[in-house]
């Protein structure tokens, strides 16, 4: 048997109308994954569904991760079709560069309500125990080299990104008896709609230096969501409560 196969396995992937998530819900089905697919934009997580494997073995759910109740109803209802989930991957997030003169409260619980919050209530529906195969599950958070340095006008971001690496470690402690992994990916920049609508992406001066921190240049979707699909697959059964960092070098330094 392939260890990295994820064939038999059902995965939910937040945020999957675009970006990370589109991709690592892509190379998911590619490796076998029947995908249950969440995203606030439904004609866009039709364009993922279309570039699925077997587009007609997913489901798909239009909704706001950050309306609760909604979600629970979803789960339940992906549950109904699925039975039981392999593997969850919390793509979903937003980024901004912002100097700390213009942080207000309102733009930080904004930031913590989608980037932090929205992902542990996930986490929280995903390991009810009906809803886990005696296999156990993993966990996945997307979260950031920014959780880990600094950068400039990067304090509200890496405040969520921080919290996630931190979080999931001990959510890997408490989940352990359920059979669940918890663990965390760090991307440094990759090339994806979020990115190249970043400050540092408007003009070619900026966008050389950031791609210079890189040693081995941007990332690309596939780099992460590659990531991904280990953490999911049986050949990272023995691995929870770490941080996978996938950043071309950037951190090296």
């Amino acid at each position: 048997m392939n260890p990295f196969s994820l064939e038999g396995k059902n995965i939910i992937v937040t945020g999957a109308s675009s970006g990370l998530g589109r991709q690592t819900a892509i190379t998911c089905s590619e490796l076998g994954a029947r995908i249950i697919l969440i995203g606030r934009n439904e004609e866009r997580l039709l364009e993922t569904v279309s570039s699925l494997c077997h587009p007609e073995k997913h489901i798909y759910f239009p909704v706001d991760i950050t309306d609760y109740s909604a979600l629970e109803v979803v789960i339940k209802d992906a549950a109904a079709v699925m039975s039981k989930f392999h593997g969850l991957v919390n793509a979903a997030g937003i980024s901004t560069t912002l100097p700390l003169k213009l942080l207000t409260t309102e733009k930080l619980d904004t930031y913590f309500h989608t980037n932090v919050h929205a992902s542990i209530n996930m986490t929280k529906l995903f390991s009810k125990l009906s809803y886990l195969p005696e296999e156990g599950a993993s966990v996945i958070f997307i979260s950031s080299v920014m959780g880990m340095v600094g950068e400039v006008g990067k304090t509200m971001y890496s405040l969520t990104k921080g919290a996630l690496i931190a979080g999931a470690k001990s959510l890997a402690l408490e989940l352990a008896g359920k059979k669940i992994r918890v663990n965390t990916i760090s991307p440094g920049v990759v090339v994806t709609p979020m990115s190249q609508k970043a400050a540092y992406s408007r003009d070619e001066e900026s966008l050389n230096k950031v791609t210079a921190l890189h040693p081995l240049g941007l990332g690309l979707p596939e780099d992460v969501a590659n990531a991904c699909a280990y953490l999911l697959s049986d050949a990272s059964r023995w691995v929870t409560g770490t941080n996978l960092v996938v950043d071309g070098g950037y951190t090296a330094r």
